[in-house]
This record gives structure tokens, C-alpha cells and sequence, in this order.
């Protein structure tokens, strides 16, 4: 007996697979339902938007008027969802229930939760193969939580999987850093949450470093000085790790940033620094963990400088994306952030702030496999510059290009704020020139490991020491 022949559908009766129920991944699937076309979201989680779920506790530096995307409020206007006070500024927890969840719950049946996207390609045709690709549907590969495993066909693919679950490494040199992955009990790659009294007993007067220079460093630090201050923490210290010198951007935008809490981010650093709560160590590209006698970390960093042992380390250095399972398509990428080539110049870390990238949308997304689109954060590989709000732009942008209307494709949309600089991941290895001109004294690159500390009798310099 034949085996029966299936063929895939027509390609424009096929839903567009939109990969991720976050923020811009349900954003997209609003947008899609705008347009008239049929969403499919695949969320490798338990529940829609887990990502954020597992950030609950930090607040965001947006505010909530920033982080509702128009089609999304428009389509929970009719379930009585009232927008919160445009104003104020969500947790990770707040976004994730009052929001992302209840778009989620409106897309219904459109949304689909324990479902890994393992792999994307075209039917019929793995990257090799020209004849008749673009007329060929998508097929994505999914894994369900039970082990079942199903191939969908698509029409096209929005990934907006993010980069959360592959943050970088401490190592210098983007590789993990020798014995990091076995100190890897003692090393986390997130913020923690202090309300937690398992992870508060962690930290609670021990020692910790802190990797990294971006807003996900402030807060930490931050988070470790309040503990230091408090009844059951007290000996808590700080440790921060910066792979470049101390410069007057080091902070971020403090008071002249337009998103105020981002700017007030870089001063609560600061203020952990300045009263005693932390230390800074300037310079310093980590090489190897070793192990102390007492089992304590010792960091030692490329040029052979080693640290004092300390009890914990945060590694906050950035995401990278995960493009394992888009290796059969043929994507445009640049060969540095792993950004589509054409976004890259405009959201290149040497050169702009969140506040200075252009907004943009299906042009700057498009790869050689057509109909294929990277947003959100997995849009900008390892640049750390995003904000929600210039993602809910792609993904208007990419609706209406799929949709057949091109006009609104290439129409802007959006303004966005201007800011200090962004930072983190490392990525800037010197203080911009106009302060190395300056007398840096305290922060140039030191020879041996140096303590910065910042405050009354501390050196005082344009560069911000």
C-alpha cells in the first residue's frame, strides 16, 4: 500500500508563525489581527510572556505609556482592560499580569504555550536550494512539552524569541572564562531578586563581584547596597567588574536622560560606590575563576591580575541571540552584532545611545529569505540598546508589509527619547576621547588591580572619577 502524499497548503491560506509571546511577540500578533491575518504564536514557556515572569522583580525604566503598543491596547479595549496610569513605571510582574497576559488571553487560541520552535526552513528546500524557493511555504519544526512533536506550515516567520535564555558570558574574550562553568553554583546571570529570602541569604553579607556596565549592573548593585543597609545585611559588599575605564558616560544620562528612571539607575551605582557599598575595579578583562582554599572565587583577569576571593559573582555582560534553529534560511546578518546587515549601522553601541537609534522597521529587517524577520530584542543580536517601544515600531512596520501595504511599511512612526549612553556588554573599551583628553587620573586602565572609590576626598575629574 502507498504511503499517502501530504502536501503543504496554499501558502497565502497559512497563518504567519510569529515566534515568542513577549512583549513584541504578541505586539506582532496584534498587529497581524489589525491586518486581517491569521497569527500563529509559539511560546516555549509555560505561560505566555516567561521571559519577563522570571525578571518580575525589577522594575522597568519605561514607563507604562511606554510599553502598551497601540495594537494591542486597541484590541483589550473591548474586554475593559483599563491602561494603568501612563505615568508610572511597571515591574517586570506588573507588565507580564496587567498586560501581556490578558493580550494574551484575548488572542485565545492564537497564542500556544510549551511549544519549542527547533527548527525553520523552507518546504521541501534546506538552504541550498534556489528552484521555486520563494514560492514554498515555511515548515517550523516544534517540540510540545509532553515530547510530541508537530511541524507547522507558515506563510511567514516573525521571531521575536529574544535573547534572555543565552545571556554572554564573564570571559573577556566572549568565550566562558576558564572554571567559570564549573564555579557555575556560585555564578548567576541575573539580577537577583532580594525578596526572595533563599537568594537574600545568598547575598546577605558575603562578597559579591558584578560584572557588567549596562542597567542591569546598576541594579544590582543597587540591590546589594539596600541589602548592606539593611538589619540582615550587614557586611554585604560589592565588587564591580568593568572591562573598560571609568569615563563621564559610565553612569548613563543621570538627571539628563529622558527616561528618568534609567537615568536615576546610573546614580543609585554611584551612590553605592560613593557611600562604601561597592568597589570599583576598572580595567579588567576576566580570564579564568579559581577556586580560593576556603572555596571562595578568585577572578583573575587576561593581563594576570587576580582579585580578592569573593563569595558570589553576577555576570551581567549581555545577550546574545540564539540562531541554532534559523540555520536553514538565509539571513542577512551582521557580522559583528549578528543584527540584520542593514539595522546594524544604526544601532551599533560604539556609536548610538537607545536614544539616538533611527527608528525603523520592515526594510532594515529584511533578510535574502524573504518574508522572514527578526524583531525585538533578537533583532539586535548583541547590541544592547533596545527599548520595548522601538520594537512595537518593527512589528507595525512588518505587519504592514506583509499585509501588501508598503506606504505604511516605510512610514515612521515613532520619536523616541533621547538618553545617556546605554552600555554594557563590555563593548567599550576606553573612555570616549574627549575625556580621555581630560586628567583621568583614577580611571585610566591600571597596571596592577585598582579599588576605585567615589565621594568625599575621592579625586574629582570631568571623566567622572
Amino acid at each position: 500500500m502507498t504511503a499517502p502524499i501530504h502536501h503543504p497548503p496554499a501558502t497565502a491560506e497559512l497563518p504567519v508563525v510569529v515566534i515568542g509571546a513577549g512583549p513584541i511577540g504578541l505586539a506582532a500578533a496584534a498587529h497581524l489581527v489589525g491586518r486581517g491575518i491569521e497569527p500563529l504564536v509559539l511560546e516555549a514557556g509555560p505561560a505566555p510572556a516567561t521571559a519577563v515572569r522570571e525578571w518580575a522583580h525589577v522594575r522597568l525604566f519605561s514607563t507604562w505609556g511606554e510599553v502598551v503598543d497601540p495594537a494591542a491596547e486597541k484590541l483589550l479595549a473591548p474586554t475593559g482592560w483599563a491602561k494603568p496610569d501612563a505615568g508610572t513605571y511597571p515591574s517586570g510582574g506588573d507588565w507580564a499580569d496587567g498586560y501581556l497576559q490578558p493580550l494574551a488571553d484575548v488572542l485565545g487560541d492564537k497564542v500556544r504555550t510549551g511549544a519549542t520552535v527547533t527548527g525553520v526552513s523552507r518546504s521541501g528546500r534546506d538552504r541550498i536550494v534556489d528552484a521555486d524557493r520563494e514560492a514554498q511555504p515555511f515548515v517550523v519544526h516544534v517540540t510540545h512539552a509532553d515530547g510530541r512533536e508537530e511541524r507547522i506550515f507558515a506563510r511567514a516567520v516573525i521571531d521575536a524569541s529574544g535573547t534572555w535564555a543565552t545571556p554572554s558570558p564573564a570571559g573577556g574574550s566572549g568565550l566562558p572564562a576558564l572554571g567559570e562553568k564549573a564555579a557555575a553554583d556560585h555564578i548567576a546571570y541575573r539580577v537577583p531578586d532580594l525578596d526572595d529570602p533563599s537568594v537574600r541569604a545568598r547575598y546577605a553579607g558575603k562578597r559579591t563581584a558584578v560584572i557588567g556596565s549596562g542597567a542591569s549592573a546598576f541594579t544590582a548593585l543597587a540591590y546589594l547596597a539596600g541589602l548592606a543597609k539593611a538589619d540582615d545585611g550587614a557586611g554585604t559588599k560589592g565588587v564591580w567588574i568593568l572591562r573598560r575605564g571609568i569615563s563621564g558616560s559610565t553612569f548613563g544620562g543621570g538627571e539628563a536622560d529622558q527616561l528618568p528612571a534609567r537615568g536615576a539607575l546610573g546614580l543609585a551605582a554611584k551612590a553605592a560606590v560613593d557611600d562604601g557599598h561597592a568597589d570599583a575595579v576598572t580595567g579588567f578583562r576576566t580570564d579564568a575563576v579559581e577556586r580560593a582554599a576556603d572555596g571562595r572565587l578568585v577572578l583573575v583577569a587576561e593581563d594576570g591580575r587576580r582579585l580578592d576571593p569573593v563569595d558570589e559573582v553576577i555576570v551581567l555582560t549581555g545577550f546574545r541571540p540564539d540562531l541554532s534553529f534559523l540555520d536553514e534560511l538565509r539571513l542577512g546578518l551582521d557580522e559583528r552584532l549578528q543584527a540584520p546587515v542593514e539595522l546594524a549601522p544604526l544601532i551599533d553601541p560604539n556609536q548610538h545611545s537607545c536614544g539616538t537609534v533611527y527608528p525603523h522597521g520592515a526594510n532594515e529587517l529584511s533578510h535574502p529569505e524573504k518574508d522572514v524577520y527578526l524583531v525585538g530584542m533578537k533583532s539586535y543580536g548583541r547590541a544592547p540598546t533596545f527599548l520595548a517601544m522601538t520594537g512595537y515600531e518593527q512589528v507595525r512596520s512588518v505587519a504592514a508589509a506583509l499585509a501588501g501595504d508598503q506606504e505604511a511599511a516605510a512610514r515612521v512612526e515613532l520619536t523616541l527619547p533621547e538618553t545617556g549612553v546605554c552600555g554594557g556588554a563590555g563593548l567599550f573599551d576606553a573612555a570616549p576621547e574627549a575625556d580621555q583628553s581630560q586628567d583621568v587620573g583614577c580611571c585610566a586602565t591600571p597596571a596592577t588591580p585598582s579599588v576605585i572609590q567615589f565621594g568625599v576626598g575621592a579625586p574629582s575629574t570631568s571623566g567622572g572619577c
